[in-house]
This record gives C-alpha cells, sequence and structure tokens, in this order.
C-alpha cells in the first residue's frame, strides 16, 4: 500500500532545522489551501538545488557552476582571504561588508570526537592555495565557539608556515556566537576591526 501524500510531505517538511509536527502542519496547509503554484515553485526549485548546486572547485562555497561567483569574479583580490565555517557565513560577510577579497568554505569546524579533521574541512586544497596564490592576508572567521577556536588556531599554524600574514574578527562577535546569527552593523564592524594575530 503506498504511503499517504499528505503524511509523506508533513514528515518531509520536519527535515528542516526548527520545523517540528506543528510547523509542518502549518506549512503544507498553507501551501494546499492558499498557494498551490507556489509550492510547485518550491518544489521546481528544490529539486534543481539538490540536483545541480555542488561546491566551488577553489573555494568550497555552494555553486551550480565549476567556479562560485566570487572566484569567477576577476574584480576581487587575490591577496585576501577570508575562512569561515559556511556558505551562509560567506553571505552574512557579503550583505555587511564591502569585502573584496576571495573565500574558503570549511564546512564545519575540527572536531575530532565527531570525527571531523583537516581531511573534512578540505584544508589540504587550502594548503595547496597559500603555497600557490599570491596570498598576503589570511582573515580567520571560525565561530567562537571551542571548535572554532580550536581550528583557527590550526590555521593559524599552517598561514604561518606559508608566511601568511594573519588576522581575525574582532570586537562585537559575542563568545560563542554564530557570524549567520550576528546582525549586519556587528559584523561590519567586528570584520573592519579584525586584529593580526601574534604568537
Amino acid at each position: 500500500m503506498s504511503r499517504d501524500p499528505l503524511e509523506e510531505l508533513l514528515e518531509t517538511l520536519r527535515c528542516l532545522p526548527g520545523v517540528g509536527a506543528r510547523t509542518s502542519q502549518r506549512m503544507a496547509m498553507h501551501l494546499l489551501e492558499r498557494d498551490r503554484q507556489g509550492g510547485r515553485r518550491l518544489a521546481d526549485a528544490l529539486a534543481t538545488a539538490m540536483r545541480d548546486i555542488r561546491r566551488c572547485q577553489r573555494c568550497r562555497n555552494f555553486t551550480a557552476d565549476e567556479l562560485c561567483r566570487v572566484c569567477s569574479n576577476p574584480q576581487r583580490s587575490d591577496n585576501i582571504v577570508c575562512v569561515v565555517e559556511s556558505p551562509a557565513d560567506v553571505l552574512a560577510i557579503e550583505a555587511a561588508t564591502g569585502f573584496q577579497g576571495r573565500y574558503f568554505v570549511l564546512l564545519g569546524r575540527l572536531s575530532p570526537l565527531d570525527g571531523i579533521g583537516p581531511e573534512e574541512l578540505g584544508l589540504d586544497l587550502l594548503e595547496r592555495r597559500l603555497g600557490n596564490e599570491p596570498i598576503e592576508e589570511l582573515i580567520i572567521a571560525t565561530n567562537t565557539t571551542v571548535e572554532g577556536e580550536a581550528t583557527a588556531y590550526y590555521l593559524q599554524e599552517m598561514a604561518k608556515r606559508h608566511g601568511v600574514g594573519i588576522s581575525r574578527l574582532a570586537q562585537g562577535v559575542p563568545l560563542g556566537g554564530e557570524l549567520e546569527h550576528t546582525d549586519r552593523s556587528t559584523l561590519a564592524h567586528a570584520f573592519a576591526s579584525r586584529l593580526p594575530l601574534r604568537d
């Protein structure tokens, strides 16, 4: 016997973060009762995104192309790279600052207890970039969690091996906070006030 489509929809919506049984029911009912066209557009957009979006070959950000928009933009500086934990952090920095450098997206942070080491974060690719590209400054923009700080230390040591200058976001990003949840003015101030890291 085939599964009831409504039950399948309700269960599928619960895969989204923060969406429980009541929220998924409210979303499903809205789409079915008031916005079937919007539901079809949502389904098409999800199907296309799940099929076509992958990681940028240079920075690991999400893209439908071989290189993302930032990496393929010749107007951006190759001398400065900002390392972030997630594509959401790239969006936050782009919206809040006038940053014109490049990015590297870790898609996580070092967490040996969870089996996340340097390989899972693509740090071999970043090391190659530090050795082969004219990078003068590495901005470390990991979150100020325990894992984020451990990741920042690892990145600092890597940059030092290649003689690349290092800075860290400062002033305003709360301890234990995450960039994607930081308001634009705070993030812009923290970005502008980044400090060089010293031994």
